[in-house]
């Protein structure tokens, strides 16, 4: 930020004699051309102080202290800089002046050193590139010191009447000694880390802390705090009423970053706009520490009102302004009420104008398949599309079905049917959860022991819809709640496909109709119903997200999507299901329409059977060898179904032990009974 700002004119830094530090200046030139204070006549300036009385010798030293306590070298005292430390001065006094006014002076020279080094400071962070809150602070010095040479004109001025001692000026001296010491003291380690915004403020409060029980001392670094704390607040008032961060210097503890833009939440699945848009920093003002997340969630309300079009003036309160404030937190009730307001204006904007409940209310309907008669439409007129592989389908032909299917059915009279698109993806659910690293699943799923993706997997397996949500619905409806929708729907799609092939089969119709009724009634209505309340109550935009997301992560865990162990048996179980189909609706096609015709070559296998999995209508059996060999298909896919299901039974009692909602999913597949038997 400091090349953005102003520089300090070099004639303020070339010049002598225009700052405070012109006693070195003054040190190098000879003792002919330098000033004498002293009003004393007969005084010869070659001659050492110890040639003078004791009496004489306290007028000089009272003399060139008052000079050293404004930064000006007398004729016995110098001053010189520390080499290699330039916030470092030392006093050197006469070696021939009376030991105890040698003693006396050098109580004094503390006082003199903080005049140096505060002076000092003032000027070095009153440049721009320092900051507001070094500006702020400086002023602040700045008049302690004006204050300061105040005294020392006056202690002058009862010298010039002969009515100040060296005893005198050490009393009047005493009640700022320990002030400027401590003042020293966070100067020093302000400039030897060139400390600025919140590191200044929290240098100032702990050093407060330090000398609380000096009650001057601690006043006066009070006092200094508020200043410093003046030009802070003005741009914490800016943020938490106007959600504008007006920071030149970089000092706030909010950093902004303009290369995340609110388009990635629809785009990016790991999108971190609304984490990282606008983020808290390390260096937070102890006083503001317990609020930090709060003042930043209120100007990040009031970015997305303002984004919107929305005003977002905060209601003007009495006594409102932040820089108003002592001692009694009355700033920390003026954050809350901002937070408060902000927080209800955006929950109202996204709730009234935006529909954020309806939005996620068709959402259930289209992808959770609340609402179902546009699905088995669809599934009918799409049925020779999905038959095909994922690279052979053409989307916009879907779309179209899709279209017609919502315009046909009872989807039509919803406004907010437009918004739903199709979509088909490359790969099996199973690979599409692995690629997806920040799904908490419950085991790490094997490369080498995937469920093997069949060579002829389909758009069945792959289709999914999706669902268009603009700003600002998009901070609650986003990419990465959109795919976790989509895995939902992929699961549920895929189990309605197979309940749709197995209606005259009862057992295996049977197996696929308990487990949609778990996904169905058990997992998706029931979690749907705590999340509506509780975003009925929710009193932020960051709690309706939070409800949101556990809705999502409890349905993906309740409907096994994170069990990659449950899924593989599922969804071989699920294969068998359409094997078993496609082998029964071929006996079935033989018993109405023989035709024996056909030789005993064309007579199905059960590997054929395995890869037919009813992409197209099958085509009749001809002889009764090929019935027979049917049936034996049949009967060996009933084992095989058989096999799976108990080898279903142990791995579900296991778990049932740690995830209760296992318990309702077994018993529904396995049995009411299975429970005495786990």
């Amino acid at each position: 930020m400091a090349s953005t700002t102003s520089a300090t004119p070099e004639w303020n830094l070339n010049r002598p004699f225009l700052t405070g530090q012109f006693h070195q200046e003054a040190s190098t030139t000879s003792d002919e051309t330098m000033p004498n204070s002293l009003d004393l006549a007969g005084l010869e300036i070659d001659k050492v102080i110890g040639c003078y009385n004791a009496s004489v010798q306290e007028l000089i030293v009272i003399d060139d202290l008052l000079s050293a306590l404004i930064g000006i070298e007398g004729r016995y005292i110098t001053i010189n800089r520390v080499r290699g430390n330039e916030d470092s001065y030392s006093f050197h006094l006469d070696g021939s002046m009376d030991l105890a006014l040698q003693e006396s002076a050098k109580r004094i020279f503390p006082l003199c050193k903080s005049y140096l080094l505060i002076n000092q400071f003032v000027e070095s962070r009153s440049q721009f590139k320092c900051g507001l809150v070094n500006h702020a602070f400086a002023a602040a010095l700045r008049a302690l010191l004006l204050d300061h040479q105040a005294m020392v004109a006056q202690l002058e001025h009862q010298f010039r009447l002969g009515r100040l001692s060296i005893q005198g000026l050490w009393f009047y001296c005493q009640p700022m000694m320990g002030s400027m010491q401590a003042l020293s003291i966070v100067i020093k380690k302000a400039s030897a880390q060139n400390f600025v915004g919140s590191a200044v403020l929290n240098l100032l409060q702990s050093q407060a802390k330090v000398m609380a029980g000096n009650y001057s001392v601690r006043s006066l670094l009070e006092k200094m705090i508020e200043s410093a704390n003046s030009a802070y607040l003005g741009i914490l008032e800016r943020w938490v009423y106007e959600g504008v961060i007006d920071d030149p210097h970089d000092e706030f503890f909010i950093a902004e970053d303009k290369s995340l833009q609110k388009e990635s939440l629809t785009q990016d699945y790991d999108a971190m706009y609304w984490r990282q848009r606008y983020s808290l920093k390390d260096d937070i003002p102890s006083f503001l520490a317990n609020s930090a997340e709060t003042i930043l969630t209120t100007g990040k309300y009031l970015n997305v009102m303002r984004e919107c079009g929305h005003s977002v003036q905060v209601p003007a309160l009495e006594n409102s302004k932040l820089m108003n404030f002592g001692s009694n937190d009355h700033y920390l009730e003026c954050i809350k009420s901002a937070y408060d307001f902000a927080s209800g204006e955006l929950l109202n904007l996204m709730k009234d104008k935006y529909d954020l409940i309806g939005k996620l209310r068709s959402i259930k309907h289209y992808l959770l398949l609340d609402q179902g008669d546009f699905l088995v439409h669809f599934m009918d007129i799409a049925r020779d599309e999905l038959a095909k592989a994922p690279n052979e389908i053409s989307v916009e032909k879907l779309q179209s079905l899709l279209d017609l299917a919502l315009r046909s059915t009872a989807a039509a009279a919803d406004p907010l049917h437009e918004d739903v698109t199709c979509s088909v993806d490359t790969c099996s659910l199973l690979k599409r959860l692995s690629t997806l690293k920040d799904l908490q699943t419950s085991e790490a799923v094997s490369q080498t022991d995937t469920f093997e993706e069949s060579l002829s997997i389909t758009g069945v397996e792959t289709f999914s819809v999706n669902y268009k949500a603009q700003w600002p619905l998009s901070l609650v409806i986003s990419k990465k709640a959109l795919t976790k929708y989509q895995l939902i729907f992929r699961f549920l799609f895929h189990c309605k496909h197979v309940h749709r092939q197995l209606c005259a089969a009862w057992q295996v119709h049977q197996f696929i109709n308990s487990l949609l009724h778990y996904l169905t009634f058990e997992v998706l209505e029931p979690n749907w119903h705590v999340m509506h309340n509780k975003l009925e109550n929710a009193k932020s935009i960051d709690e309706v997200i939070q409800y949101h997301d556990f809705f999502m992560e409890k349905c993906l865990k309740e409907c096994l999507l994170l069990s990659p162990v449950l899924l593989k048996k599922f969804e071989k179980l699920k294969l068998v299901c359409l094997q078993y189909a496609a082998a029964t609706q071929w006996l079935m096609n033989s018993i109405e329409a023989p035709d024996t015709n056909k030789s005993f070559d064309d007579s199905p296998s059960l590997e054929s059977l395995k890869i037919l999995k009813l992409r197209k209508p099958s085509k009749k059996p001809n002889s009764p060898t090929e019935e027979s060999s049917v049936i034996e298909c049949v009967l060996k896919f009933e084992r095989e179904f058989t096999a799976e299901l108990q080898s279903l039974r142990p791995i579900l009692s296991n778990r049932a032990q740690a995830e209760p909602y296992l318990t309702h999913l077994a018993q529904l597949i396995l049995g009411v009974g299975m429970d005495q038997q786990m």
